[in-house]
């Protein structure tokens, strides 16, 4: 199963997404946002560049 994006209030009442794996574990999240505009965008943003990422180990 694909992952999910989920979008949510956080208790400060800011929107916030999540990505979910097939078995519901949370394997991303994203920063507050003030509009839930602004999550969805996050979330596309996220989608147009992931997949040509690299990867900078910084340990």
């Amino acid at each position: 199963m694909a992952g999910t994006f989920e979008v949510y209030k956080d208790s400060a009442g800011k929107f916030r997404f999540r990505l979910k794996a097939g078995n519901g574990e949370i394997i991303a999240q994203g920063q507050a946002y003030s509009s839930k505009a602004s999550a969805l965008a996050g979330i596309e943003s996220i989608k147009k560049n992931a997949p040509g990422a690299d990867t900078d180990d910084q340990t």
